[in-house]
C-alpha cells in the first residue's frame, strides 16, 4: 500500500503531534493524533469528508488572518519528528 504522510508538531510540547497519512491505493487519509511515540487517536477520512475538513481549516485561517501572528508548529515530510524538535 502505498502511503504519503506529513507531521504538524504541537507548540505546547510534550511530544503533541498531528500525523495526516493517505493511503493511495485505499483511497483515505488517516489523521492521528500523538503524544510522544504514542498514538492516542485516529480518523479515517474518504476523500469527501478529508475535503470537507479542508475547507474547515481554510475557513478558520482566514478568521484568522485579521489577529496577530501567534507561535507557528512545525510541519515535515514523510518523517515522525524527534522528540527534541517537538519541544520535549
Amino acid at each position: 500500500m502505498s502511503t504519503v504522510a506529513r507531521w504538524a508538531a504541537d507548540v505546547r510540547g510534550e511530544g503533541r503531534a498531528v500525523r495526516v497519512a493517505a493511503h493511495v491505493d485505499a483511497g483515505f487519509l488517516v489523521l492521528s493524533t500523538w503524544k510522544a511515540d504514542v498514538c492516542v487517536g485516529t480518523v479515517r477520512l474518504v476523500p469527501r469528508e478529508a475535503a470537507e475538513l479542508i475547507a474547515g481549516l481554510a475557513e478558520c485561517l482566514a478568521g484568522l488572518a485579521c489577529e496577530p501572528p501567534g507561535p507557528t508548529s512545525m510541519v515535515s515530510d514523510l518523517r515522525r519528528p524527534h522528540l527534541d524538535d517537538l519541544g520535549r
